[in-house]
C-alpha cells in the first residue's frame, strides 16, 4: 500500500467514525420559563426608539419604528423577583397597522445554572394576540447547537406608558 492509499484509508475511517459518533449523540431537552420586563418610559427605562418616520421620537407603536432593548430577565413576573439575565437586541415595527413587531434579541444569562450562556431569539410579536410563537435560532455556552421555539404571553401591558412584562416559555433541544 503506498502513502496516498494509506492516507485515504485512514481519512475514510476517521470520517466514518465521526459520522457514527455524531449520529449516536442524544440531544437534551430543556424547558425554561422566564419574564422579560420591557419599559420604554420612566426613570428606569430599558428600551428606546432609535429611528422611525419622525426620527428617534417615533413611537414603537408606529410602522417603521426601530427600538433597542436591554431588558431585565427575571425568574418570576414581578420586577423584584430574582434577576437571571438581560434581553438585549431590537424590535422593528413591521406591520402596517402598527400591531406587530419583528424581534431579534439575545437572552444573556448572568446568574444561576446557565450563567455565561445565551439564547438567540427571533420572530414575530403580534402583541395583540394572547400567545405568540417565536424561534430560538442559536445559543452559546450550555446552549451550543440549540434549536427550539418559545411561546410569548403578555403578563402585563400598559399601552399609555409603553411598559410590559412578557412571559416566555421556551422548549430547547441541544447537545
Amino acid at each position: 500500500m503506498n502513502l496516498t492509499s494509506s492516507f485515504f484509508f485512514i481519512f475514510t475511517l476517521i470520517i466514518f467514525y465521526t459520522a457514527y459518533k455524531f449520529s449516536t449523540l442524544q440531544s437534551k431537552q430543556t424547558n425554561l420559563v422566564f419574564y422579560v420586563h420591557d419599559h420604554f418610559t420612566g426613570d428606569h427605562s430599558t428600551a428606546s426608539t432609535v429611528a422611525g418616520k419622525t426620527g428617534p421620537a417615533s413611537s414603537i407603536l408606529n410602522f417603521g419604528t426601530v427600538a433597542i432593548v436591554d431588558d431585565p430577565v427575571t425568574e418570576g413576573p414581578n420586577i423584584d423577583s430574582a434577576l437571571i439575565g438581560r434581553a438585549q437586541g431590537m424590535y422593528i415595527n413591521s406591520q402596517l397597522d402598527g400591531k406587530g413587531l419583528y424581534m431579534v434579541f439575545s437572552v444573556i444569562f448572568t446568574t444561576g445554572e446557565f450563567k455565561g450562556s445565551s439564547l438567540e431569539i427571533q420572530g414575530s410579536d403580534i402583541f395583540t394576540m394572547k400567545e405568540r410563537e417565536f424561534g430560538v435560532v442559536s445559543g452559546t455556552g450550555y446552549f451550543r447547537f440549540v434549536k427550539g421555539y418559545g411561546i410569548m404571553e403578555t403578563e402585563f401591558m400598559d399601552i399609555a406608558t409603553l411598559r410590559a412584562t412578557l412571559k416566555l416559555t421556551v422548549t430547547l433541544k441541544h447537545y
